[in-house]
């Protein structure tokens, strides 16, 4: 029997209704690290996370210093000119979205982040700002930084969560315990921050039940939107070294299709759903194999999941 097709509230409605049409984004590290990485709470990161080298680099490759403030700046808009000549042929015309993504992008002194934001809303064609960060790392003065700016262009928040349990959370290293995202997505909210959620579908030792229950936590949250992300196994992780000494299950295309309508089906209608998988870099790519085959698994759930026409 066909399965009735379900249908959410998409990014690119969103995108139309705030800001007329299809905006891109422009990936931005502007050389943060994390308290994962650098011995706050440790220096190997999430499990699943992949290292890599941080900081902003010119035209030629080379890694910029930190300073002086004109350097962030020339930096930040190396960046963007280069993320805009990638994709221009695609645009609208409609504008770009600044997204500083690599690691923990509040995770500095304020006037790195003031430098390194204002560098990036000072261009015409952004239109929009958003941080990728860990609810852990949002002082209060971080917050009133992002909303001064938020007055100025829109800035949004995406909150690393991946799991509502604390079993899991401990094995993939997470670092913070729920209550401490709750109180994040609290105090964004009161400082009007529009606020996505990140979760990952298929990480060690969770059931279908327990994925649900984190899309239904993040459905009540109070949360914008939420970002929902199939588990790569990555070489180079130390989650590889785990899953080759000791596999265990992952979802097949069936089986994450499946687990995606649940998810789907525990989100109230008006949030935003900005993203229903994501790609690992082939060459790093362990398992499951079948999700580089991108094609057809969009292809898999736009059978059964479709944005609305709103």
């Amino acid at each position: 029997m066909t399965k009735k097709i379900i249908y959410y509230r998409s990014l690119g409605s969103e995108l139309r209704e705030r800001f007329g049409g299809k905006l891109y984004k422009i990936a931005l590290d502007g050389g943060f690290t994390c308290p994962n990485r650098d011995g706050t709470l440790g220096v190997r990161g999430c499990s699943f996370c992949l290292a890599g080298s941080g900081g902003f680099s010119d035209a030629t490759g080379q890694l910029l210093p930190e300073d002086p403030e004109t350097v962030y700046q020339n930096a930040v808009q190396s960046a963007i000119e280069k993320g805009i000549t990638r994709v221009r042929k695609k645009a609208d015309g409609s504008g770009y979205i600044a997204y500083f993504q690599r690691y923990t992008s509040t995770y500095a002194p304020l006037e790195k982040l003031r430098k390194l934001y204002s560098a990036a809303l000072s261009r015409p064609e952004i239109r929009a700002l958003s941080v990728g960060t860990r609810p852990d790392c949002l002082p209060d003065e971080t917050i009133a930084l992002l909303s001064e700016l938020n007055r100025k262009k829109p800035v949004w928040v995406e909150l690393g969560l991946q799991t509502i349990h604390e079993s899991t959370a401990a094995r993939i290293r997470r670092g913070f315990s729920l209550p401490v995202f709750d109180d994040a997505v609290r105090r964004l909210k009161s400082a009007g921050l529009y606020t996505v959620v990140h979760m990952i579908i298929g990480l060690p030792g969770e059931t279908p039940e327990m994925i649900r229950e984190t899309a239904a936590y993040i459905g009540r949250s109070g949360a914008d939107g939420i970002k929902l992300q199939l588990l790569h196994i990555l070489r180079g992780t130390d989650l590889a070294d785990e899953y080759l000494a000791e596999p265990f299950p992952l979802p097949s295309p069936e089986e994450y299709v499946e687990l995606l309508r649940e998810c789907v089906s525990a989100l109230p209608a008006g949030m935003t759903i900005h993203r229903l998988t994501g790609d690992g870099a082939k060459k790093d790519l362990i398992a499951p194999l079948w999700s580089a085959d991108k094609k057809r698994i969009l292809q898999m759930i736009s059978r059964e999941l479709q944005p609305r026409a709103d």
